[in-house]
C-alpha cells in the first residue's frame, strides 16, 4: 500500500471464531461514519450468494457519496435502504443504495462461513 493510499484509508480487524482478517475503511463520509461507531460485534448472515449482510444499530451518513454503486469480491460495503454492513465475496451488479466504504483481505475466511456468524470490527492496532 503506498503511503498515500495508507493516509486515505483507515485499517481495521474483523474477528471471526477466533481468526482475523484485515482490512481498510476509505475516506468518504460513510466510512468515517462506521469508524466513529467502532467498535461493533454484528450478527452476519448470507444474502444470495453473494454476501455476507448484517445490521447496523445506526445508519451512516450519505453525504457525498453516489446514489448506488457496484460491488466486486472483497469489497465492504453499506446498503443504505437496509442500514446494512455488507461484505461481499462475488461480484454484485450496479445497485441503487449500495456505498463501497473499505475492503477486505481474506475472501475465503469470510465466503466460508456457512451459517449466520459473529464478527467483532475494530480499528487494527
Amino acid at each position: 500500500m503506498s503511503a498515500a493510499t495508507a493516509a486515505e484509508t483507515t485499517p481495521i480487524t474483523i474477528d471471526i471464531d477466533g481468526g482475523t482478517v484485515t482490512g481498510a475503511l476509505s475516506s468518504n463520509a460513510t466510512a468515517r461514519s462506521l469508524i466513529q461507531q467502532l467498535p461493533l460485534t454484528l450478527s452476519f448472515r448470507d444474502y444470495g450468494g453473494q454476501e455476507k449482510i448484517a445490521e447496523l444499530p445506526e445508519a451512516l451518513s450519505l453525504d457525498g457519496v453516489p446514489a448506488g454503486d457496484s460491488a466486486e469480491p472483497l469489497t465492504i460495503g453499506y446498503y443504505a435502504p437496509d442500514q446494512a454492513l455488507v461484505l461481499y465475496y462475488e461480484s454484485v451488479g450496479y445497485s441503487r443504495g449500495i456505498v463501497r466504504i473499505g475492503s477486505f483481505d481474506d475472501l475465503a475466511a469470510i465466503r466460508d462461513q456457512t451459517s449466520g456468524f459473529t464478527a467483532r470490527l475494530a480499528p487494527a492496532d
